[in-house]
């Protein structure tokens, strides 16, 4: 048994921001200190990407799916109570829906009363892509999204604790220090730190802020809850997977990369807007390899961030697309992408396993405080 609290660390952000990367790191820095872990990963859907890429690096982790931690706050202290039984961990590191706001009022100041006992709540982390935050603040010009869902966006940084700007290698010293300076301006409540989840950069001095001190009390900050339903009904959601099968062995990252342009032309051709799209592609006949790829925005490159040692014959795809955009075109979408990797040869899609598409349902918390216990 636990004789002291565990620390519960949340780190949200937009979708697209690097939360993922983030939260892997910090568990392994974590684990590599000898520190118990266990990781609770969450969606609106299910079959994620995130969950089978945090298992590959041997972290436990627990996955909620159906909605945001606000609406499924029992799940969450239920995943909570399952890791406690099978790892026993001293920190616990949660990562919320890409679309989800208002996560103090209706997460770390329930969990601080209701069960204050059992955990001390590390303060609120959002984490920003750079390309993003300078497009929302008016810094750069480029594709964005609608004003409602950009409402969502800004309601993120305003309750974050420690506005966390990630892939900071990519910037020049220019362009950082313009970012910081307009955040630090616009968010005045927060800190901003900067960081490169890839790379390493600025991740250490980030990791013992989050899991050596407490989050502190203020008000909690007024939510527009139709604004913020209409912001999500925006965007639309697809999960799906399936089997492939190849006559010869061709590189993973191939296939990744083959079927995330195909996707990315339908959504530019159709004048939607990428949040995030993430595969993995798992070989059918080696465990733990696992190729996995990523894309943040419309006028961006599809990125590898890991890919399979040896090239693959068969194997499993899961695709994991957010976009503003309607559910069913992304359906439409990716299975025109999934029909033109097959045609082309030497691919051949044997079976669709899951596919789902849908809007997120309106915002209804579990519970909301006005202010810290």
């Amino acid at each position: 048994m636990q004789t002291t609290p565990a620390r519960y660390v949340m780190i949200g952000g937009f979708l697209g921001a690097g939360k993922t990367t983030a939260v892997v790191k910090l568990g392994r820095w974590l684990a590599a200190q000898g520190r118990r872990v266990g990781l609770i990963d969450n969606d609106q859907g299910s079959g994620l990407v995130d969950t089978a890429l945090i298992a590959s690096h041997g972290l436990p982790v627990e996955e909620i799916s159906g909605g945001c931690f606000c609406c499924r706050f029992a799940s969450l202290v239920e995943a909570a109570s399952k890791l406690e039984e099978r790892a026993r961990p001293e920190v616990f590191i949660a990562e919320p829906v890409g679309s989800c706001t208002d996560l103090v009022a209706t997460v770390t100041y329930p969990l601080r009363r209701l069960y204050g006992d059992r955990y001390s709540i590390a303060p609120l982390s959002v984490l920003v892509d750079p390309t993003r935050a300078a497009r929302l603040l008016g810094l750069e010009s480029g594709t964005r999204f609608s004003p409602k869902v950009e409402y969502i966006y800004r309601k993120q940084l305003e309750e974050a604790d420690l506005i966390v700007i990630n892939k900071s290698d990519l910037l020049s010293s220019e362009r950082r220090g313009s970012l910081r300076n307009s955040l630090a301006t616009e968010f005045p409540k927060a800190e901003i730190l900067l960081v490169s989840a890839r790379t390493g950069d600025g991740l250490e001095d980030w990791f013992q802020r989050i899991t050596s001190t407490l989050q502190a009390g203020r008000e909690t900050m007024a939510v527009d809850y139709e604004v913020y339903a209409e912001g999500e009904a925006l965007l639309g959601w697809l999960n799906a997977s399936f089997q492939f099968e190849a006559p010869a062995p061709v590189p993973a990252d191939h296939i990744l990369r083959r079927l995330a342009e195909a996707i990315q032309g339908g959504i530019q051709s159709t004048g939607g807007e990428i949040a995030h799209l993430k595969m993995t592609l798992e070989p059918n006949d080696s465990i733990g390899d696992l190729a996995v790829i990523n894309l943040v925005r419309n006028d961006y490159v599809p990125e590898l961030s890991q890919t399979c040692e040896s090239p693959v014959t068969n194997g499993h795809i899961t695709v994991n697309l957010r976009a503003e955009a309607a559910p069913e075109s992304l359906r439409e979408i990716l299975e025109k992408a999934a029909l033109g990797l097959a045609a082309s040869a030497p691919y051949t899609v044997l079976k669709i396993e899951h596919l789902e598409s849908f809007r997120p349902g309106k915002p209804q918390p579990t519970h909301r405080m006005a202010s810290r216990a």
